[in-house]
């Protein structure tokens, strides 16, 4: 007798709907004048400094063109599905995915601002809270859909991938679907290193009154 085959395309709803909203946020974005929203809302260590901590979370919303937001999308679809699916579709579940997805950003824009202390230029994109995700799918690969050991081999192979290729986008000064954009490659690391550390307590957060 065959085998059920799997569904090509299942991934949790949280994951899917952060994806739609970077690439749907970026549609919307299109319809608005760049020189009112970019400012307002993009990050700086300039606008830190100035007390405007919305925008460590509000930059996360916005792109610098279409290839970007794509693929932001593209990338926190594939490394949020199997953190979503630890986390589970359940209100409490979604909720602490969308914690983790906002934690993971808003300190990699805050590690990127702590090393450019003061610097006016704008950061935009939602990298570093994909690069929280990939760390948190690097753990629940090591673990078989739980976090796994930091020095698990696919925790270490991913996280020493990940750093060779920012170092390189470092030294290169450019990267996939950033055009002519200057590549935070400082935020894709303390991004990650967020995800690999909080994906087990906001794990506790989901789990917070279920009963099994």
């Amino acid at each position: 007798m065959d085998q059920p085959r799997e569904p090509a395309f299942n991934a949790p709803w949280p994951a899917l709907a952060m994806a739609a909203a970077i690439i749907g946020g970026f549609g919307l974005q299109t319809f608005l004048p760049p020189e009112q929203i970019l400012p307002t809302y993009g990050f700086s260590p300039q606008a830190l400094a100035q007390g405007r901590w919305i925008t460590l979370f509000s930059a996360l919303f916005l792109h610098g063109s279409w290839a970007h937001a794509l693929l932001n999308g593209v990338a926190v679809l594939a490394f949020g599905a199997p953190v979503a699916r630890y986390y589970g579709v359940r209100p409490a579940g979604a909720l602490a995915f969308l914690l983790f997805y906002l934690a993971c950003g808003a300190l990699a824009n805050l590690g990127y601002g702590w090393v450019h202390a003061g610097d006016p230029h704008l950061l935009v994109g939602a990298s570093g809270a994909a690069a929280g995700l990939m760390a948190a799918a690097a753990r629940m690969l090591a673990g078989k859909g739980v976090p796994g050991p930091y020095l698990s081999p696919q925790v270490v192979g991913m996280t020493a991938a990940w750093v060779v290729v920012n170092l390189l986008i470092a030294v290169v000064g450019f990267a996939p679907g950033a055009g002519d954009m200057p590549v935070a490659w400082e935020a894709h690391l303390f991004g990650y290193a967020a995800g690999l550390v909080l994906v087990t307590p906001f794990g506790w957060l989901s789990r917070r009154g279920v009963v099994d």
